[in-house]
């Protein structure tokens, strides 16, 4: 029987069977009812064949930050086809159907974190960030002097009594942080929810400590503690809004009675905790992939952020997977806004739409993939100068996986 593409119209049971299959590593029950609070039923693309559901992808309406701004964003998740269905083109099947959805919906972006990162690329996504896992050890936590630091005052609150204040101090902060996409009250429940965590002997339930100075919050943290073999202090997310009150945080967290280490698994690539620690060694950070972005449309994508410098280019987009974006673009613009639109004029750079969505947020730099041949230059210094255009202050940094 043909392989049917629709809308969803199924019971939430239905596909939890489905990526319980396609995972190969169920969740717990909790965890599951944690993803169907922020699930997006009317959002949801399924195959199926002959009544039976045999894949999925699922969109998040998100707000993401990018150089200079926020634009609409698909947050793509829940992507699974049945292992009895694999390698029939369902996925891509899938993928165009989804995609098309999203750009007729107004969304230039689409965005993801990958299971396997060697699937996404075929369907235009590009790794837009990354982030630092580290684990530092007790006798390596001595950071070197901050000003202000013994001004701050950090204490301990109620997870969720202090919620609301902290979840407004992080949206803030995200404005400023390309990647990052603003917490609606389902996203901070979900941030907070100890069943994201697999469950493990001694584990304490997530934890909140504050900054303050004068009485203004400044920054927080969540955190558990482990009591197993090697006891240590996890760190599920660390923000501040000032380099006091971030060392004082990670003072704090680095400096556990009974436990040995301090691990973080999301630690953004540019973090001043990086440096602070006086023995360079001590975090032997592991680079990880975060956020992989697809523009789903150039023009608008391209004309919906700032440039740190004037730009005026025509840019080739390579793009097999949705026709309306190949072709070339001219864009024109600086630090206060740009435009883009399509030319038939001749192309000064050209470069597959996947390097585009890679580069989009500032990392890596458009001259790095132009020495590794991913990026074609047909008007000498357009290359040199796009890669300034494109850079940011700061480092991409998705602190949500999704």
């Amino acid at each position: 029987m043909a392989i049917e593409i629709g809308k969803f119209a199924g019971a939430w049971e239905e596909l939890l069977e489905l990526l319980d299959l396609a995972f190969s590593a169920p969740w717990s029950d909790e965890q599951y009812e944690t993803e169907r609070r922020i699930w997006e039923r009317e959002r949801s693309v399924v195959a199926s064949e002959d009544g039976q559901l045999v894949g999925h992808t699922g969109t998040f309406t998100l707000q993401l930050s990018v150089p200079g701004g926020q634009l609409p964003a698909a947050g793509v998740t829940m992507v699974g086809v049945r292992p009895t269905h694999r390698r029939r083109g369902i996925l891509r099947n899938l993928m165009r159907t989804q995609l098309t959805e999203i750009h007729e919906a107004g969304e230039p972006l689409a965005a993801l974190t990958a299971s396997e990162p060697v699937i996404y690329p075929r369907f235009g996504y590009g790794l837009a960030s990354d982030h630092q896992e580290i684990v530092v050890p007790k006798e390596s936590r001595t950071l070197r002097p901050v000003a202000g630091i013994d001004d701050v005052r950090v204490r301990y609150v109620d997870v969720k009594e202090s919620l609301p204040r902290c979840a407004e101090l992080r949206n803030r902060l995200a404005l400023e942080r390309p990647a990052m996409f603003q917490h609606d009250e389902r996203w901070q429940q979900y941030t907070i929810n100890d069943s994201l965590v697999s469950s493990a002997t001694s584990a304490s339930k997530l934890r909140c400590v504050v900054a303050e100075r004068d009485g203004e919050l400044t920054g927080f943290a969540h955190y558990r503690t482990r009591r197993a073999e090697k006891g240590y202090v996890e760190v599920r997310r660390v923000h501040a809004s000032d380099l006091a009150s971030h060392a004082a945080l990670w003072r704090y967290l680095l400096e556990p009675d009974l436990l040995s280490q301090t691990r973080c698994e999301m630690v953004a690539s540019d973090d001043p905790l990086l440096d602070l620690l006086l023995d360079p060694r001590a975090p032997g950070p592991i680079t990880r992939d975060g956020l992989w972005l697809r523009p789903v449309d150039v023009g608008r994508a391209l004309a919906g952020r700032t440039y740190a410098r004037d730009i005026d280019v025509v840019i080739e987009v390579v793009d097999d997977f949705l026709p309306w974006n190949a072709g070339r673009w001219h864009l024109s613009g600086g630090v206060d806004g740009a435009s883009c639109e399509q030319v038939t004029r001749d192309a000064d750079l050209t470069l597959d739409v996947r390097d585009l969505g890679a580069v989009y947020l500032g990392r890596p730099s458009l001259g790095r993939l132009g020495r590794a041949g991913l990026v074609t230059e047909h008007t000498p210094g357009a290359l040199a100068a796009a890669e300034e255009a494109f850079s940011t202050s700061r480092l991409p940094f998705l602190d949500t996986g999704f």
